[in-house]
């Protein structure tokens, strides 16, 4: 969640080389402004491949080819895949639309570091033999520009799954070279697409030209109903087996097929969501009073709950000595229906939700607030470079995870992702805060808030390293 007030700087223009030195993308793609090198600093002039002449003007120029879109009202989430720098999704916060930045392969180095350096949402996730970390019909609209991903290959089984992440109604535009050149490459994969995506019924809306950028950009439409699935001469793409669970995102193998469009009226994905930012306090239509919620009360009453719950959490950590004016990245390690990062909507930071993979999945409901996570399990490392995120909340995560791996492993991973000064908020249950602030100490960070009793702890990572005990 990003607050977009005109009165604060969004987009980071420039970051400290000596945070990632890395310059290799600077040489290959300077000329396109991707990334400069200037004395200490990187910098970032907002541009790309495709937006050479920056990337407001090319979101501009999408909305007016395709009015549907609706920035920042009816189009809010989306996934950019082949992210580059981040400056697509970075910009995209002056429109209220907030975008998770995918680099399929970090290619020419530290693409996705960059991006989260500049405080854009941004992972680097492989798009190969398994689903992405998603669930189903969660994104608004996904965008490539220039991705070089072969969608067409292999029965199109990535561009069915990005089919699977798309909401019924939902586009995806593509703004590549097959689009608008005619070399034999192109105008073969062109087809090769175009035929594709005929078979998944997806609508061909509009084909657009950018003559500022010479570039162009077509929009495909996911259908709203399964009328063309039926209608279809030939089941290629096969509609996925009834006992496929297109939510099933956690080492789950890539399957070319496509899932039916929900017709119950009460399903999630059957409807779009309310215009943001009504979506974000408005309970989900398909939530119901006859299912349980998290916390043990009829589920509406329940999501009702949780966002009381969390109203008051800006001040909390306030005086819990977090200085807002340093902080942008921050991730929810337990997140439940996303209610502490919609307690943070008005601040100038965005919130990773993440879903961990042995609770009740509300992944699904925190996309349907306008807001965007991810499926994890902290057993696991995190898929992400070190020192990313300025805050890590965890709400009575550790001692879940204790019932199934040992938390030192887990405290490491913690201590990698965060930044030097970065602050760790825990709240669980007393003697594993205890547990916790001994790990901590062992690790030479500063406990700024122990609370025991009522269950909370504030810490702050410093600059120490292992190997200052041999200098010290």
């Amino acid at each position: 969640m990003l607050s977009t007030s005109n009165h604060y700087c969004l987009v980071l223009e420039q970051i400290w080389y000596h945070n990632v030195p890395h310059v290799k993308l600077a040489q290959v793609k300077g000329h396109q402004n991707w990334v400069k090198v200037s004395g200490e600093y990187l910098t970032f002039p907002g541009g790309g491949t495709q937006f050479i002449h920056g990337a407001l003007h090319y979101i501009d120029f999408l909305q007016q080819a395709e009015a549907g879109i609706g920035w920042g009202k009816h189009t809010r989430v989306i996934l950019d895949v082949g992210c580059g720098v981040g400056s697509f999704g970075g910009y995209l916060f002056e429109r209220d639309v907030i975008a998770m930045s995918l680099a399929p392969k970090d290619e020419h180095e530290a693409q996705v570091q960059f991006a989260l350096e500049r405080g854009i949402p941004a992972i680097s996730a492989v798009m190969g033999s398994q689903r992405l970390p998603f669930p189903s019909r969660a994104f608004d609209l996904l965008h490539c520009a220039r991705c070089r991903v072969p969608w067409h290959a292999d029965g199109g089984m990535l561009l069915l799954e990005l089919n699977r992440l798309l909401r019924p109604g939902g586009y995806f535009v593509w703004s590549a070279t097959p689009v608008y050149q005619k070399l034999p490459e192109d105008v073969h994969i062109w087809e090769e697409m175009t035929a594709l995506t005929k078979t998944m019924c997806w609508e061909l809306v509009t084909i657009n030209k950018d003559e500022l950028n010479r570039v162009g950009a077509a929009f495909f439409r996911k259908p709203t109903s399964n009328q063309c699935y039926e209608q279809r001469e030939q089941n290629q793409p096969p509609l996925c087996k009834d006992d496929d669970d297109p939510n099933a995102a956690w080492y789950v193998t890539l399957q070319a097929c496509m899932h039916k469009v929900p017709v119950n009226k009460a399903e999630r994905g059957a409807k779009w969501p309310e215009a943001w930012p009504a979506r974000l306090h408005k309970t989900p239509y398909w939530l119901n009073d006859s299912q349980t919620g998290i916390y043990g009360k009829p589920a509406s009453q329940d999501f009702a709950a949780d966002n009381d719950r969390w109203k008051n959490v800006v001040d909390e950590l306030s005086n819990a000595g977090i200085t807002w004016s340093g902080v942008r990245n921050i991730m929810d390690m337990r997140a439940v229906y996303g209610g502490f990062a919609a307690a943070l909507k008005d601040l100038p930071v965005w919130v990773f939700n993440v879903v961990n993979v042995d609770a009740p999945d509300t992944l699904p409901i925190i996309y349907e607030r306008g807001l965007f996570g991810i499926y994890h399990d902290w057993c696991e490392s995190f898929s992400t470079y070190p020192r990313t995120y300025d805050i890590l909340h965890a709400d009575h995560l550790f001692s879940k995870l204790k019932e199934r791996c040992k938390l030192v492993p887990v405290m490491a991973e913690v201590d990698r992702i965060l930044r030097p000064e970065g602050k760790l908020i825990v709240r669980d249950e007393a003697s594993t805060i205890g547990e916790i602030e001994a790990l901590l100490k062992s690790l030479q960070w500063e406990i700024t808030v122990s609370k025991k009793q009522e269950g909370f702890l504030c810490a702050k990572k410093g600059h120490w390293r292992p190997d200052s005990i041999a200098s010290s």
